[in-house]
């Protein structure tokens, strides 16, 4: 998933009333580094949570094409890498039916590789 820009989270906002407003700012406050992300996620996926699933398992296949399979140790360090990206995009959605639909993806992906 690709962050917006500023200029593209501005417009949103403005169609935004204030009571999301501020729901919108008391979640960004828990995370730090992925707030752009957070904030892309919450304006252009909650409402549609099966394009956000789409979108992480597009991202999710990119990494498995991209995992260097001539040593076990580059396998782990990548499957643990993507691991990773799951839990956190698992985070913006706090829906349990997404997080795991994006595990179950993400076996399905390993058991084939």
């Amino acid at each position: 998933m690709k962050a917006a820009t500023i200029a593209q989270l501005k417009k949103e906002f403005e169609h935004i009333d204030q009571e999301s407003l501020k729901q919108l700012c008391l979640r960004l406050a828990r995370f730090k580094m992925e707030n752009k992300e957070l904030l892309t996620y919450a304006l252009y996926y909650s409402d549609d949570e099966t394009a956000f699933v789409q979108e992480v398992r597009h991202e999710l296949d990119q990494k498995f094409v991209e995992i260097n399979t001539k040593s076990y140790f580059y396998i782990k360090k990548s499957v643990r890498k993507i691991l990773k990206l799951i839990r956190k995009y698992a985070r913006y959605s706090n829906s349990k039916s997404t997080e795991v639909e994006l595990l179950i993806y993400f076996c399905e992906k390993l058991n084939n590789l």
